[in-house]
């Protein structure tokens, strides 16, 4: 089974991605992003958004009542529904999810994050977490019945309120759940590269081990990112694949071959 994690940029070619699951034989679950969907509407409302810095150097967005509702708005609201409309148009029985729904990505909330502010230690807390389980019935249950799973976040946390989770740290828990041999994950890149700004840099071919000593030597969200591909990828059952998801044939291109591919 394969785990497609669609990110949240501007230049994804959704319906091109969409068009390329439907020639799949095997069953499939999106997982997907909305990040410039929510800045966008954001900016529309008057709303800022706080990126937080914990002193170990991983970043994240602030997530206060504001910041979650916005994601449900972009996240679990229109992205996710665009992704179905696709999915139904191209005969993919797709079914619109969030984590919240049917528990189906039990999370824990923050218990704060520290961060260094004027030169001082300080713990900010917010509506995030970290998802902790899968509700592996219910994808079970909906992929044995013949329908396509499309999940986002938010979450929910141990009082059942909804809270913002990494996306990619959702991955790594239905990656487990359900045994998931190959995870494709489309960016805006030809994938992973030595140098961001130089498209020419990609990384073809790549272990754990040196997943684990880039995200040592960085810091920012792709410090996050790694990290999470790093426990993604530990136990060695799982492909990872990431690849561009702005070209005509995402899917067939990078099961081909294109982008990067850690095991």
């Amino acid at each position: 089974m394969m785990l497609i994690k669609i990110g949240g940029g501007e230049l994804i070619n959704l319906e091109a991605t969409i068009s390329d699951l439907a020639t799949l034989e095997q069953p499939f679950v999106i997982v997907h992003g909305a990040n410039v969907l929510r800045d966008q509407l954001a900016q529309r409302l008057g709303l800022e958004k706080t990126i937080l810095t914990s002193v170990s150097g991983y970043s994240s967005v602030f997530s206060d009542q504001d910041a979650l509702d916005v994601i449900m708005m972009s996240y679990s609201g229109l992205r996710n529904k665009q992704i179905v409309e696709l999915c139904q148009r191209s005969e993919i029985n797709a079914v619109g999810l969030s984590g919240l729904d049917g528990r189906l990505v039990q999370g824990e909330r923050n218990k704060g994050i520290r961060v260094r502010e004027n030169g001082k230690t300080l713990i900010k807390r917010d509506l995030s977490g970290k998802p902790r389980s899968i509700n592996s019935a219910l994808l079970n249950l909906l992929l044995e019945n013949g329908y396509c799973p499309v999940l986002t976040i938010p979450i929910v946390d141990e009082n059942g309120f909804a809270i913002n989770s990494e996306n990619d740290d959702i991955v790594t828990q239905i990656a487990r759940a359900l045994d998931i041999d190959t995870v494709l994950q489309l960016i805006e890149a030809p994938g992973f590269l030595d140098d961001p700004a130089d498209e020419s840099s990609l990384v073809g071919k790549m272990s754990v081990s040196e997943l684990h000593s880039r995200e040592a030597s960085v810091e920012g969200r792709i410090k996050r990112k790694l990290l999470a591909l790093t426990r993604l990828c530990q136990g060695g059952k799982t492909r990872v694949i990431i690849a561009d998801g702005r070209g005509t044939q995402p899917i067939i291109d990078a099961l081909a071959g294109a982008g990067t591919h850690i095991s």
